[in-house]
């Protein structure tokens, strides 16, 4: 947390010059739901089945679903 709402700022800032976007990102990475959550409300909408396939060592995650 210190690191995505002290640091990442600041590096977008100064790279981007968009400390708020970067800041938004913090936020957004805090408030969205787990992998098993997400996978939990995808069944819940009517997706039958739900694979998670985690990438580039679980930074990021594909949730795919099938609609029944």
């Amino acid at each position: 947390d210190w690191y995505s709402f002290n640091v990442l700022p600041k590096l977008g800032k100064l790279v981007a010059n968009d400390e708020d976007s970067y800041r938004y990102l913090a936020e957004s990475i805090r408030m969205h739901p787990g992998q098993e959550a997400l996978r939990h409300m995808m069944r819940g909408v009517g997706f039958g089945h739900v694979d998670v396939h985690n990438l580039s060592a679980g930074v990021v995650a594909l949730h795919v679903g099938i609609k029944c």
